[in-house]
């Protein structure tokens, strides 16, 4: 499939031994401008936008992604004691999913991960208001049951 909304720019730079593209927007949609300078992506095939989906700030979007519709996805940063940024939003695998430097998971497992690693300190403290804000953010995807989800 053509991607409509953006061209790569030509730019590559390698990273973990991928090859990476930037690429430009080709019209204006979300708070994106025509000509407007994006990320970068391994190929066409790992990144489609369709709709009024947008993807901003440092968020990383990888593997075979899609992004569509009114996607609903949650980003903030920088935080904790790696100054990383938490990206949150819907799955349809386990209803809301957390990501973070090498976590990626549900909020159950995030939690955890956060309470092993740091305890009750400033770092944990951060973690557990983003983790509280995207929840009212990002609603899980219906596939899922609420048990699954809010096993915390």
């Amino acid at each position: 499939m053509t991607n409509t909304k953006y061209e790569f720019t030509g730019q590559t730079k390698q990273w973990l031994g991928h090859t990476l593209h930037q690429i430009r927007a080709l019209c204006s949609f979300g708070i994106v401008a025509k000509g407007e300078i994006g990320g970068w992506i391994e190929g066409e095939a790992n990144l489609q936008v369709f709709g009024n989906a947008w993807v901003s700030g440092n968020a990383w979007v990888s593997g075979n992604a899609q992004v569509s519709g009114d996607a609903d996805l949650f980003s903030v940063g920088p935080l904790g004691s790696r100054s990383a940024f938490l990206t949150v939003h819907a799955d349809a695998q386990i209803g809301v999913r957390f990501t973070t430097g090498c976590f990626s998971g549900t909020e159950f497992g995030f939690k955890s991960a956060v309470q092993e690693t740091h305890g009750d300190n400033e770092y944990a403290r951060q973690y557990r208001a983003a983790i509280d804000l995207a929840l009212l953010t990002v609603r899980p995807k219906e596939t899922v049951s609420a048990k699954e989800v809010t096993l915390a």
